[in-house]
């Protein structure tokens, strides 16, 4: 496991000019083997999900989102599927869908960058058109 920074945009779009962005950059930990990216770290109040531990499994075709905390839930991200999870919060669980419409990702032993374009559905209605951006850098070594 690497130390690295994390910077996640994530933008929602609910409408013509109705859009929301948030931008989170954090510390986490960082694995790759086999071809996939494993990329681990704590959510904060910043988005509204603090004291979730997060973890991403990452390739080329599929991301797998898994959070445990809060909020629980396991999303599967696939390229022209439709899949539903449950959404699991303090206030609630909902069963939720995301229809991802691309995934482009590159990742390698260093980190990398990808993004998801998807909707967002609860019982087949959408929510929202939502982009997920993510880079993964080592962090830099600092020598005395």
């Amino acid at each position: 496991m690497k130390d690295v920074v994390i910077k996640i945009v994530g933008t929602q779009n609910y409408g013509q000019d109705d859009k929301d962005s948030i931008e989170l950059v954090t510390d986490g930990k960082y694995a790759f083997s086999e071809g996939r990216g494993e990329v681990f770290y704590t959510e904060s109040e910043l988005t509204g999900m603090e004291g979730t531990n997060t973890h991403l499994t990452i390739s080329p075709l599929e991301v797998v989102l898994r959070r445990e905390g809060s909020v629980t839930s396991s999303t599967v991200f696939r390229e022209g599927q439709r899949n539903a999870f449950l959404y699991d919060t303090p206030y609630g669980k909902a069963t939720m869908g995301v229809d991802t419409r691309k995934i482009a990702a590159n990742f390698d032993e260093h980190g990398g960058s990808m993004e998801i374009d998807y909707v967002v559905d609860m019982d087949h209605a959408v929510f929202g058109r939502n982009k997920f951006q993510m880079h993964v850098r080592e962090q830099e070594r600092q020598t005395i």
